[in-house]
């Protein structure tokens, strides 16, 4: 695709891919257990996200998460821990999970039956850059109206997927500058 960025960052700019920031702010949206898994707290909260319903261990079971049912109730009762590398497989098939059960309704909520939602591009930082290379980039907005390839890939956590659907489904709409805005400080959109 012509007006990408190859070499991000050569002069001193700072910032972050767009789809980075998106899914970023898909995440916050989503609404994550906020207490580390590391922590009794955060770790109940997960288990039993994961495992409350018969639909919700098969998702878990899917996503990674295969110890038998009685390692499942010692981790409960707090009779046993995960060693670190389940807790990391315990964070991310909640994730997983979390992300897939939430996908439909962030889809619904961004999409608002064709009217779409308003989103703000805050451009990349230029302060370490030498003033003769700084590009005149200000911020921008636009109303995005078709998610769907955007939270099926971010759902998926499709990184390259969520990048294309990103530039093709939003960023594009901002004209002949749009290469512009493929790396930001940070992108808002409140739904």
């Amino acid at each position: 695709m012509p007006e990408r960025t190859l070499d991000f960052g050569k002069y001193g700019a700072r910032g972050l891919k767009g789809h980075e920031a998106v899914a970023r702010q898909l995440d916050a949206l989503a609404g994550f257990v906020a207490t580390p898994v590391t922590q009794r707290r955060g770790l109940l909260a997960r288990l039993h996200y994961l495992t409350r319903t018969d639909h919700a261990r098969q998702a878990a079971r899917e996503a990674g998460l295969t110890v038998t049912d009685r390692t499942l109730r010692a981790w409960l009762t707090g009779r046993r821990s995960p060693s670190r590398k389940n807790l990391q497989t315990i964070e991310t098939a909640y994730r997983t999970v979390r992300r897939h059960n939430v996908a439909r309704y962030l889809l619904a909520r961004l999409n608002r039956e064709g009217r779409g939602t308003r989103v703000e591009f805050h451009p990349l930082n230029q302060s370490q850059v030498d003033r003769p290379r700084q590009r005149a980039v200000s911020f921008r907005t636009l109303n995005v109206r078709h998610w769907d390839r955007i939270v099926q890939a971010w759902a998926h956590d499709d990184y390259e997927a969520l990048d294309d659907a990103w530039i093709s489904d939003a960023t594009v709409d901002l004209g002949s500058e749009w290469g512009q805005y493929e790396y930001v400080t940070t992108i808002g959109f409140a739904a």
